[in-house]
């Protein structure tokens, strides 16, 4: 590659601005009439927002409930996008007068899409505000708003190995779920080893699907792993946590593998010092969001003397206001607490969607979900979902929409 940009003339791309330019002075400008057929596929894979409604509700435990999304004609939706297994969906809920959002992984086939039904499954998260709200209002016939299918957890045949180890912990089964109906389907071209952290049997979700799965499919395998010290196990379970050893256990030993990585933020912490005794190569350890980062003073690298309580005065859409907040929460959590809305998606840092500009003041951002652009650092953009405020901040935010 470095050779053939040494051979390029740089002469050849002094005309191009200037010849783009005629081009564009030639055209007549017409808007084009009607929809051409790429433009009708980016529409059907990547719409604005999907109107659905609840068609199904599933009780997995007494905090865990699986809601199946079906198309609501009637608000404009006939069709769901398509997906690839892994995809997350971010959900548009208002609560006290408030928009906020949550992201869950969507935990049914690809080809269920095709079929009209989603299925996402939620979780009751201590103090949560959405999970709380939807276990609590969402039933069937319930009109919800969702996003087309977002996200990066998903198998890429040019950057994972063949063998996907994949480890996954309580709720976040979800996407695994979906890549192990994927592959039965034929949608998905990889072999799929499952270590599936819970603390018991009983709390085990989707046991019998995964037993099912396991049958139906000879390139899915699971193995649970429970993590009480009185919990019985049996063929195809292993007691403890998700180990460098476990892992080593069951994974390939003469061929590359993948590991992919779905659960809760103790869960990151644990494994992936564990995954450090692998020396894998980078591309072959991929994390899903696990959702909004909590207790930020844990951290290593987190620094002393940080106040309790900081302000934020915050610009959007013309308007100001200085708001509280503690300096434990988020900068995004600190708006919505104070009933001001942020655009944002996955929560994690990952999708860019609350970008602002910090104009002053000092935050502290996780290394591991610091997924900025260079350009973003040198001018003083931020997250807000994965920024901590150090000091009383000013900040600039998109309004939400």
């Amino acid at each position: 590659m470095e050779s053939l940009l040494k051979n390029l003339n740089k002469r050849d791309f002094i005309s191009v601005v200037a010849n783009r330019q005629k081009k564009f002075a030639a055209a007549d400008g017409a808007v084009p009439s009607g929809t051409d057929a790429s433009r009708q596929l980016a529409r059907s894979l990547h719409p604005r927002a999907q109107y659905v409604k609840v068609a199904a509700v599933t009780e997995r435990a007494p905090d865990v409930k699986s809601f199946t999304l079906a198309p609501d004609p009637a608000r404009g939706t006939t069709s769901l996008a398509y997906f690839g297994a892994g995809k997350y969906l971010t959900v548009f809920v208002e609560i006290n007068g408030m928009p906020v959002t949550r992201a869950y992984s969507i935990s049914s086939a690809p080809k269920d899409a095709l079929e009209g039904r989603y299925e996402l499954t939620v979780k009751l998260v201590d103090g949560g505000l959405v999970s709380r709200y939807i276990l609590d209002n969402w039933q069937v016939g319930t009109e919800v708003t969702v996003s087309a299918p977002e996200g990066n957890f998903e198998y890429q045949p040019l950057r994972d190995a063949p063998t996907v180890i994949g480890l996954a912990g309580g709720s976040g089964i979800t996407p695994f779920l979906s890549m192990a109906k994927a592959i039965r389907d034929g949608d998905e071209d990889f072999d799929l080893i499952l270590l599936y952290g819970s603390r018991n049997k009983d709390s085990i979700l989707f046991y019998d699907e995964l037993t099912a799965l396991e049958k139906d499919c000879d390139r899915f395998r699971v193995i649970h792993v429970l993590s009480d010290k009185d919990a019985k196990a049996g063929k195809g379970f292993e007691k403890g946590f998700l180990t460098a050893e476990l892992i080593q256990k069951y994974a390939p030993a003469d061929k590359p593998y993948s590991v992919f990585l779905c659960g809760p933020q103790q869960m990151y912490e644990f494994v992936d010092k564990e995954l450090e005794k692998l020396a894998l190569e980078r591309k072959f350890v991929r994390h899903e969001m696990f959702g909004e980062f909590h207790n930020p003073s844990t951290q290593a690298d987190y620094p002393a003397g940080v106040p309790e309580t900081v302000k934020i005065t915050v610009t959007q859409a013309g308007e100001t206001r200085t708001v509280e907040g503690s300096s434990n929460d988020s900068v995004l959590q600190i708006l919505e607490k104070n009933g001001i809305s942020a655009p944002a998606r996955c929560r994690s840092g990952e999708c860019g969607w609350c970008h602002s500009l910090l104009v002053s003041g000092e935050i502290y951002t996780p290394p591991q979900l610091d997924y900025r652009r260079m350009a973003d650092k040198q001018f003083g953009f931020i997250h807000p979902c994965c920024s901590f405020p150090l000091t009383d901040l000013v900040i600039d935010v998109p309004e939400a929409k």
